[in-house]
C-alpha cells in the first residue's frame, strides 16, 4: 500500500478495476484453500482400507482436532513473516506472485496418494498463504485514497471474492472427493489455485503502482522506511494489537466449522434427504455443510453492509471495534443452536442410535455468518485504516496470525468434547463470546480514542 496510490483509470461499479482482480485471484485461492479444508479433517479421520480411494489415516478425533488446529494456525501465522519479507524486500505485488505459485505447487502435490506428497503439500500450502494472504488484502487497501469512504464496501465486494471461493469449493471438492476419492478433491483444489494464478498474471496490467516495494527509488515513500513513529501512529499501533484479542476468540469459536463441526456433522448428524439428489444420491457429504457459510455470506453481504451503511447516517455508533464486538455476539448466539442439536443424540454405550437434525447445523451457520460480516471485511480494512505505511504488510499479517491463534484454540477447545462431551463445549462457547463482546462495547470508548479519529479523517 502506499500513501498516494495512483488514480485508477478505469473503475467498474465506482472501485478501481484493480479490485475485481483481486477479487478473482482471492476467489480462486480461497476456493482451493477452503475445498481442501472441507476434506481435511474428514480425510484424516477416515478408517484406512487399502486399496479405497475413500481410505484415510484412521486418526482419532482428538488427533484429528489437534492437527487441525496447529496446522490451520502455521497457515496464519506465516503471515507474519509473509508481510515482513513484503514490506522489508518485495513489496506486496511479488510476495502475492511468490505465495500463489507455491501454492499451485502445494494444492497439485496433495493430489498425490502418498504420505510424503501429503505432508509436502501442506507444507507448500502454509508458506504460500503466508506471503499471499495478507499481501493481497493490504493491496486493496492501497487501491483507495486516504479517508475515501468506499474502502469498507471494497473490503465488502472483495470478501464475496473469499465466500464464492469458499462456496464452491467446499461444494465441488467435497462432492468429488464423496463420489470418487480424497485425493479427486485435493487435486480439483490446485485446478483451482491454478486459475486464480492465471487471472493475476492477466490483471497486473491493472494494478500498476499498487502493491510496490517501498524501498526502490522510485517509490514516493521511500523516505518513510526509516522515519520513527509518530506518537498517533504508536496509538493506533497499539489499538490494532488489542483487537486482535478479538479476532483471536471470535476465530476461535468460528472455527469449530471446520474442526468439532465437521466431525460432529459426518458422525452425529441425520443427512439422509427423502429424496434423491443428482450426483450425490440421498446421502448429503458432511464436507459440503462447510459451504453453508459461505453460500449465506453470498446471500447476505449486501444486506448487512447496506444496514451498517443506513445505521451510520442515522448518527448511531458505527466503528469497526463495535461492528467486531456485535459480530462476536451474534455468532455466539448459532452455537445455542448446535448446544439444541447436541441434547437430539442418543447414545447407547459407544454406539449412536438417534442423531440430531441438519437443521441446527443450517442455522448456526446462519449466525455465524451474520456475525462473520459484522467483524471480518471490517476488521481488514481497519488494519488498512490504522496501519502506518511502513508496516502495511506486516500488520496485516498480524491480524492473520491472530487469526492462526484463533485456529489453534478451536483445535484446542474442540477436543476438550472428548471428554466434557459437545453439549458442555456449544455452551460454553455462546456464553464466553456473548460475554467477552459485551466487554469490549463497555471498553469501546477508550479504544476508539486511541484511533485519533483514523475512520473519520486521516490524522497525518
Amino acid at each position: 500500500m502506499t500513501t498516494n496510490p495512483i488514480t485508477q483509470e478505469k473503475t467498474i461499479f465506482g472501485h478501481p478495476a484493480g479490485l475485481y482482480i483481486l477479487f478473482f485471484v482471492e476467489m480462486w485461492e480461497r476456493f482451493s484453500y477452503y475445498g481442501m479444508r472441507a476434506i481435511l479433517t474428514l480425510f484424516l479421520a477416515a478408517p484406512v482400507i487399502m486399496g479405497d480411494p475413500q481410505s484415510g489415516y484412521g486418526w482419532t478425533n482428538a488427533e484429528t482436532l489437534s492437527f487441525y488446529g496447529t496446522y490451520t494456525m502455521c497457515v496464519y501465522l506465516m503471515s507474519i513473516p509473509g508481510g515482513w519479507v513484503a514490506d522489508k524486500f518485495i513489496g506486496q505485488k511479488k510476495a502475492v506472485m511468490l505465495g500463489g505459485l507455491l501454492l499451485c505447487a502445494g494444492h497439485g502435490i496433495l493430489a498425490v496418494d502418498a504420505e510424503w506428497a501429503f505432508f509436502t503439500g501442506l507444507i507448500l500450502i502454509v508458506v504460500g498463504v503466508g506471503f499471499l494472504k495478507p499481501n493481497i488484502s493490504t493491496m486493496v487497501g492501497g487501491l483507495y485514497q486516504k479517508g475515501d469512504n468506499k474502502r469498507d464496501t471494497g473490503f465488502y465486494i472483495f470478501y464475496m471474492g473469499i465466500n464464492i471461493g469458499a462456496f464452491l469449493g467446499a461444494l465441488t471438492v467435497g462432492a468429488v472427493a464423496a463420489k470418487y476419492g480424497w485425493h479427486y478433491g485435493f487435486g480439483l483444489a490446485g485446478i483451482g489455485m491454478a486459475i486464480g494464478q492465471l487471472v493475476y498474471f492477466y490483471g497486473l496490467q491493472y494494478l500498476e503502482g499498487i502493491g510496490e516495494f517501498i524501498g526502490s527509488d522510485k517509490s514516493p515513500d521511500k523516505e518513510l522506511m526509516n522515519k520513527p513513529l509518530t506518537k498517533v501512529e504508536k496509538d493506533r499501533m497499539l489499538v490494532m494489537f488489542l483487537s486482535f484479542l478479538i479476532i483471536i476468540v471470535f476465530w476461535g469459536a468460528f472455527e469449530q466449522a471446520g474442526g468439532l463441526m465437521s466431525l460432529y456433522t459426518e458422525q452425529k448428524t441425520d443427512r439422509m434427504l427423502s429424496f434423491s439428489l443428482p450426483f450425490i444420491g440421498n446421502e448429503v457429504p458432511a464436507a459440503i455443510f462447510q459451504s453453508i457459510n459461505a453460500f449465506f455470506i453470498i446471500i447476505f453481504a449486501t444486506a448487512v453492509a447496506y444496514f451498517w451503511t443506513q445505521w451510520a447516517k442515522k448518527g448511531k455508533e458505527s466503528s469497526s471495534l463495535f461492528k467486531m464486538a456485535v459480530g462476536l455476539i451474534i455468532m455466539a448466539f448459532g452455537f445455542f443452536f448446535m448446544t439444541k442439536a447436541s441434547t437430539e443424540v442418543v447414545m447407547e454405550g459407544d454406539e449412536i442410535v438417534q442423531k440430531s437434525a441438519m437443521i441446527w447445523l443450517v442455522l448456526a451457520y446462519l449466525f455465524h455468518t451474520i456475525g462473520e460480516l459484522c467483524a471480518s471485511p471490517v476488521a481488514l480494512s481497519f488494519i488498512t485504516k490504522l496501519a502506518p505505511v511502513k508496516y502495511a504488510a506486516f500488520m496485516m499479517g498480524a491480524y492473520f496470525a491472530a487469526t492462526g491463534l484463533g485456529n489453534k484454540v478451536a483445535g484446542f477447545v474442540g477436543q476438550l468434547s472428548e471428554g466434557a462431551g459437545e453439549f458442555q463445549v456449544f455452551t460454553g462457547i455462546a456464553i464466553f463470546c456473548t460475554l467477552f463482546g459485551i466487554l469490549v462495547l463497555l471498553i469501546l470508548k477508550p479504544l476508539k480514542r486511541l484511533t485519533h479519529g483514523a475512520e473519520e479523517i486521516d490524522v497525518e
